[in-house]
Parts: structure tokens; sequence; C-alpha cells
């Protein structure tokens, strides 16, 4: 296809975008996201589900299992999320693997953490569709380490040794994705520990992306300054001979970031608007495809714009779909709409899915709750292809 052709892609094809969902399960996904977009219900239900947990209520594990667990979690196990795995790959649809429990701050709590991500790197070596597992830097280091270290610059004598134990687990990580050839995405957090975060995820990329991209950093497009930031990087790796590895997000700590600022007389670092935020994703994602030899990158987002000026700028610079450097994703349970029609046309693209007890992703679980009812419109989109193709097949 040449590229005065024009490329044709349908997000919209609710067909494709629900292929893997039966009758049954179509209906009962409808009636979850029409009962998460009452806000009311949603604070409520993560607040007494919480409760409920802790007083170990009757049948309260087999609810949420049963409704919000099973519509964005792969299951509790890696084992549990082989059956959604190979679902998924029959549809060309690769898997991020996401071990979603929220560690504690006792050492065997974190070397927990450390481990399951080694099962999840282990288990995706001997699967060719599971191509990136996760990690969060908070679940691998004690409360304060990474706040103080870029507070102050230097640590007391009892979080150096904590850092240095963080960091002993980051290459044991990162050793493993190498040798099973399973990339590693760091998650962004806080902007209080994000420079922190930067700099220690820089110089695992300068070790270990030497050859190809193993060590993928997190740029989270609300923040005025990633743009510029992910230049830098990008600017770093080309100094210091490596590749650099990135996941371009627009954000997932908005309110969090506001009220600290405010609590702390500081500027804030989010965008002064949505419409800034859209510009400054969609230049980071023009930003990476200008670059594609040199960066690895992943257009994750559930944005139905970003993705289609992603796939058409793709086309236009006669970019393979399938470029090892370039992959799009969305969140399990999600955008299906998005995930299935790109798969189908052809473009590299995985579904972001976490498992882990169901107690230990409750927190996940309601992040996904509470986003789901406050991004605007998404909800919405949601339910009008969800109906469209519920009543596309009673027509049939």
């Amino acid at each position: 296809m040449s590229k005065t052709e024009r490329l044709i892609l349908d997000l919209e094809n609710t067909k494709i975008a629900f292929s893997t969902k039966s009758d049954k399960a179509l209906n009962k996904m409808y009636r979850l996201f029409q009962l998460m977009k009452n806000n009311f219900l949603v604070n409520a239900g993560s607040s007494l589900g919480l409760i409920a947990l802790k007083l170990k209520v009757p049948f309260t594990k087999y609810f949420i299992r049963n409704t919000i667990f099973k519509q964005f979690v792969g299951g509790e196990t890696l084992d549990e999320c082989k059956q959604e795995i190979d679902l998924l790959s029959k549809y060309n649809t690769k898997t991020v693997l996401d071990y979603g429990a929220e560690a504690k701050n006792a050492k065997e709590e974190l070397d927990k953490v450390m481990n399951e991500v080694i099962r999840a790197l282990e288990f995706g070596g001997q699967n060719e569709t599971v191509t990136v597992a996760t990690v969060k830097l908070t679940g691998l280091v004690q409360d304060g380490v990474l706040e103080e270290l870029q507070a102050k610059g230097s640590l007391s004598a009892v979080n150096n040794e904590r850092l240095e134990q963080l960091l002993e687990r980051l290459h044991t990580i990162c050793s493993m994705a190498k040798a099973s050839d399973v990339a590693i995405y760091i998650d962004a957090e806080e902007s209080w520990i994000q420079d922190s975060i930067d700099q220690i995820t820089n110089k695992l990329m300068q070790q270990y992306n030497r050859d190809k991209v193993v060590v993928f950093n997190t740029f989270q497009m609300y923040r005025h300054d990633r743009l510029d930031f992910l230049k830098e990087s990008y600017n770093n790796a080309i100094n210091y001979g490596y590749k650099l590895g990135a996941k371009i997000v627009r954000g997932a700590y908005m309110e969090k970031e506001r009220a600290y600022a405010a609590q702390h007389g500081k500027v804030s670092p989010i965008q002064k608007d949505k419409a800034s935020t859209d510009r400054d994703y969609d230049l980071a994602i023009s930003y990476c495809l200008d670059h594609v030899d040199t960066i690895s990158f992943c257009c994750a987002t559930h944005n139905m714009a970003s993705t289609i000026k992603c796939a058409e700028s793709i086309h236009k610079l006669e970019i393979s779909k399938d470029h090892e450097n370039i992959s799009f994703s969305q969140l399990y349970g999600m955008s299906d709409y998005i995930t299935f029609n790109l798969a189908d046309a052809g473009f590299n693209v995985s579904k972001y899915v976490p498992y882990g007890p169901i107690a230990d992703v409750i927190p996940y679980l309601i992040r996904r709750a509470e986003e789901n009812t406050s991004v605007a419109g998404e909800m919405t989109r949601e339910l009008k292809y969800i109906r469209e193709e519920i009543n596309r097949r009673s027509k049939n």
C-alpha cells in the first residue's frame, strides 16, 4: 500500500471489538459498566468492599470475583491467566503481565513482589505472546526511600541500605527480563518520587538496552514537563550509547498531584487543561515515530483520537504496521473496540493483564472503577459500543 492511499482503520467495528465475548458475557459487561457510571455507587461500593474483605463477610470474595475482578483482572495466578492469554493470542493480541498486588513495607513482602515479577518473566519466556511484564518501584522498596532521595539527594544509613536492596532486586529482574527476551515496563508514579525513579531507570536502560530495548521508562504526558523530558531522555540514550524504551501514557495521579502541590505550596506539575495533555501526548508519539529506529515505544492509551492519529502517522511515514519498535496497549477489560480492531488491522497491540489474589488487587480495582467514572465520555463510549453489538447480534 502506498502512502497516497488512505489507511483503512475502523475502530467502531463492534463485531470485531467483541468477538471474544459470548452473548452472556457481553450482557454482563453491559450491566456492570452501567453500574460503574454511577459515582455514588462506585465510591460506596469501593469503601464497603474494603470493609467487607477486612471483616471477612461471607460471599464478599465470591461477589467481587464474579463482577469487577473478572472484568478487569486476568486471574489470581499466572496459571489462571493462561486461558485469557491464549484467547487474546487467538485474536493477534499480545499480553503485558502486571502483578497487581501492592506491597507492604516488610522485606519479605518486597522480595515476594520481586519473585512474582521474576515468575511472570519466566512465564513470558515460555509464551511468545507475553512480551512484557511491569513493575512499580514502590512495590520493591520501603516507603519514604525514593522521596528522601529526591528531596535531599542523599539518604540516611538505613534508607541507603534499603536503596541498595532495591537496586539488587531491579538487577535481578532486568537480568531475567533479558534472559527471557521479555521487556520490563517501569511504571511512572507521583511527581515527588518520579525524579528518583527516572534516575534509577535511566541507569538500568544504560546497562540493559545496549543491543535491544529491555527496560522501558513511563512518561506521563499530563505533566507539562514530560515532553521535554522525553527528548532529554532520548539525547541521553544517544550520548551514552543505548536505546530508549518509552511507554507513553496520559497519567493516573492528577487529583493527588494537585492536592499535594496545594498542600506544600508548590506549582502543580499537571497541564493547565486536557487539550494541553492531548497535544503533548500526540507530540510525544510523533517524536518517537521520528526516531523509531532508536526508540522503542508503546502508545498506551484509551483515547481513540490519539490511537487513530498514531496509526495514520505510521501509514503516512511508510513504517510497517508490525514494526518491532512500535506497539499499542490498553487495559484488560476496557476499550476492546480499540484493541481488537487494531489487532485485526495488523498493528502490534497488547492487553495490560493484571493478576493477583483478590484481597491484594482491590486497590487496583478501586482505581480502575474510579478512573472509569472520572474520565469524561469513556464509560458512555464503552456502553454505546456494547449496546450496538448487542443490538447487532439480536438482528442476526
